[in-house]
């Protein structure tokens, strides 16, 4: 069964994408939540000349992506968390605070596509993080961790 994504499906493809599907998973899961819709010839024609006017849109978001992944690359962006005395903080350091840190900084990144290359941050010290600016862009920004 093909299906027209209508948003970025985890493990699945990104909006606009056509991808094959099991029958039931489509049209038990992506269908009913909207995520999906079926692809038929007619829907298929139309997806084509919506992707025809938004590929100029799209070059133009890509190249403030790459951009933006340029100028994180050179920056090292601190985070602060409360720290004991051997160095390890109480908790772990997460995306949504890596977030915060790089919105700080100017820049604009949602935490649901940043990858902590780290299991779990705990100690006091440097890491990096891969992040996904654009389906196409992805970059690893250097992030320390220091005692507030």
């Amino acid at each position: 069964m093909e299906v027209i994504l209508k948003q970025d499906v985890k493990n699945l493809g990104y909006k606009d994408d056509v991808v094959k599907v099991k029958p039931g998973y489509g049209r038990n899961f992506l269908i009913p939540k909207g995520l999906a819709s079926m692809a038929t010839v007619s829907s298929k024609k139309m997806l084509t000349e919506t992707v025809k006017q938004r590929a100029f849109k799209e070059q133009k978001i890509k190249k403030n992506a790459e951009t933006t992944a340029a100028k994180l690359k050179d920056v090292v962006v601190q985070v602060g968390a409360k720290v004991g005395e051997t160095g390890k903080i109480f908790g772990s350091v997460t995306s949504v605070q890596l977030a915060d840190a790089i919105k700080k900084l100017g820049y604009d990144v949602d935490r649901k596509n940043i990858k902590m290359s780290e299991e779990a941050v705990k100690t006091v010290g440097t890491y990096t993080a891969e992040i996904r600016f654009h389906k196409e862009v992805t970059g690893t920004v250097t992030f320390e961790v220091i005692s507030e």
